[in-house]
């Protein structure tokens, strides 16, 4: 790392760098920034910490599922799918964290030492406290933020003992030891939550205009806190997204993967999850139309900047111009002019339960094999395009059979068709005419109250049981689940399933981990579930081959489509080879080389 570390430290020089064709050979002198050009230059300044922003690793397309059990890719260079068949290495891995993080964590590092002498604003001596309180209360959260996810991707066992990452928390230069052992996972968590914390000293709970000045910042204008902290900062951490990662980070530390590090118990995880979820009114403030937030195109289509964001969104990522077709050119089938991507998988269309709220496996759930998409659960034609389904603008019927001779049907097209007989219909727009289209908006998610319900529900059950208010709340794990069930429209007046459930701690968490697959699919959850439940991660994909049987009926075969290739010690990612190389005191996860 210390050479990357050594690119970076030069390189911050070049952040806010200008050029010409008449200097391209003598650099002018204010091409060559020292760190202390931030005091009188806010932007430089702000650049450090934008830098930081940039590289969250955020990705609102699906990625990792293909490497689980609930889709593959029939893209072949895919790094994901080469992951899932055997491919991971500790030199081959397309999780590793390890250099963005700690790119990241110095420019925070480098922020905080030096954003107090910063002159952000030569206008009202409160306006420039405003803004120092706002950009530290970021850097807070970033650095915490960033080190949440350098410890999901590398924090693991070395000699049968969970253990945690490098804590760094000054900046470093050419002089820096480097050669640093790793911290206890209990360090590492309380470091995240400490800095998470810190934050919230500084960051209002949201953005927002007001009409009355805090007294915190008695003595200005109301016009001057909102040009720090109003509307136009809408889409930065803010206190409600803060009260959310503290949530993710205690659920992942009491998960069955970490648990032996006694860093976090169901009870506090439960806690944290409430506390955020205060901010909607809890269970009371379920959005009705959560689960299809995507899908909303009037609002999306009308949605701007500085406008306040859906219940549902804790929050929002990106919101696209009008020109985007991205996601609907990777995933929309061939017929289309899409590339079909993401395929789901038959064992995640076999997750969703009948509309009566039964699996399909209970005898009580009347699943008809032959017509195996019927009275199901509207999730599921909702999130995954199935056999003679419609999208796109002009509602085309979409064939995925093994004898249809169009392009959709399965494995029609190498590179292009389905491998599993479905496609991906969650996060696309309905209404893009890939051919033609200009494009549309797309409004991304990246912390949905949908999750943060689901963490309580998950830790509630498992410190007291289905139906038990736990870390202050008044309500349930039970009272979650049947509130996201009944907006999706599953499980009837009385959702008699779920009422089995609440009978039993074990059943309940089978539904809340079911639940928690079929509402964040395709959101990049599922390889991190599984793998800190300590849960199977070599259950095959499995697709289905849709023929017309003799009587003109079609027929439906379950089929292998790619085996999932984990070994035991793979629930951990691994500490990059070329750092353990490098760095005696640096030891590697058990298993890995």
């Amino acid at each position: 790392m210390k050479q990357n570390i050594l690119k970076f430290i030069c390189g911050v020089s070049m952040i806010a760098s200008f050029s010409s064709c008449d200097d391209l050979f003598e650099p002018a002198l204010e091409n060559n920034q020292d760190i202390t050009q931030m005091y009188t230059w806010p932007d430089f300044a702000r650049g450090l910490l934008d830098n930081a922003f940039l590289v969250l690793p955020y990705d609102e397309n699906p990625t990792s599922d293909v490497a689980t059990d609930d889709a593959v890719s029939n893209d072949n260079d895919n790094n994901y799918k080469k992951m899932a068949t055997g491919a991971w290495t500790s030199q081959n891995n397309p999780i590793n964290q390890w250099d963005v993080r700690y790119h990241a964590i110095q420019y925070c590092n480098l922020f905080l030492e030096n954003c107090d002498k910063v002159l952000w604003d030569y206008s009202s001596e409160t306006l420039n406290q405003m803004h120092l309180d706002l950009y530290k209360g970021q850097a807070y959260a970033l650095r915490g933020l960033h080190m949440f996810y350098l410890l999901r991707a590398h924090a693991g066992k070395v000699n049968g003992e969970v253990v945690g990452v490098p804590i760094h928390l000054t900046s470093e230069d050419g002089t820096s030891d480097f050669n640093l052992p790793r911290n206890s996972f209990k360090e590492c968590i309380d470091q995240i939550l400490a800095d998470f914390d810190e934050a919230l000293k500084y960051l209002p709970m949201e953005y927002g205009d007001v009409k009355t000045m805090p007294a915190k910042y008695a003595g200005g204008s109301t016009a001057e806190y909102n040009r720090a902290f109003g509307s136009l900062q809408r889409g930065k951490i803010d206190g409600r997204m803060i009260a959310a990662f503290k949530a993710q980070v205690a659920l992942f530390a009491a998960s069955p993967a970490y648990a032996s590090a006694g860093v976090m118990t169901w009870e506090q995880a439960a806690e944290y999850a409430a506390k955020s979820l205060n901010n909607v009114g809890g269970v009371a403030g379920v959005d009705p139309d959560g689960w299809r937030w995507y899908a909303n195109v009037d609002f999306i289509d009308a949605f701007g900047f500085t406008d306040p964001d859906p219940l549902e969104i804790c929050w929002r990522g990106v919101v696209t111009d009008e020109k985007n077709l991205e996601k609907e050119q990777n995933n929309y089938p061939p017929s289309l002019d899409g590339k079909g991507r993401v395929n789901p998988s038959q064992n995640l269309v076999d997750a969703f339960p009948m509309a009566n709220g039964y699996p399909i496996t209970d005898a009580k759930s009347q699943y008809d094999a032959k017509n195996p998409y019927e009275n199901r659960d509207p999730r599921l034609k909702t999130y995954i395009l199935v056999n003679g389904e419609k999208i796109g603008a002009n509602g085309s019927v979409i064939n995925t059979a093994a004898d249809n001779e169009g392009l959709d049907g399965i494995d029609r097209e190498n590179g292009k068709s389905t491998k599993t007989g479905y496609y991906l219909h969650k996060l696309l727009r309905d209404d893009i005419n890939v051919t033609t289209s200009q494009g549309a908006k797309h409004f991304g998610a990246r912390i949905r109250y949908t999750e943060i319900f689901l963490d309580y529900a998950e830790a509630a059950n498992e410190a007291q049981g289905p139906k038990a208010n736990v870390g202050g709340a008044n309500y349930s794990a039970y009272d979650v689940i049947k509130a996201l069930r009944k907006r999706a429209g599953v499980g009837g007046a009385n959702d008699p399933y779920l009422e089995e459930c609440a009978q039993s701690k074990d059943k309940m968490r089978e539904l809340i981990r079911n639940e928690r697959r079929l509402e964040l699919c395709f959101e990049n959850h599922r390889f991190w579930d599984l793998r800190r439940w300590n849960a199977n991660l070599t259950e095959a994909a499995k697709g289905v081959k849709i023929t017309t049987g003799t009587d003109g009926k079609l027929v439906y075969t379950p089929i292998d489509v790619e085996a999932r290739d984990y070994k035991d010690y793979m629930i951990y990612g691994p500490i990059p080879y070329s750092e353990v190389l490098k760095w005696s005191s640096l030891q590697q996860n058990d298993g890995w080389k």
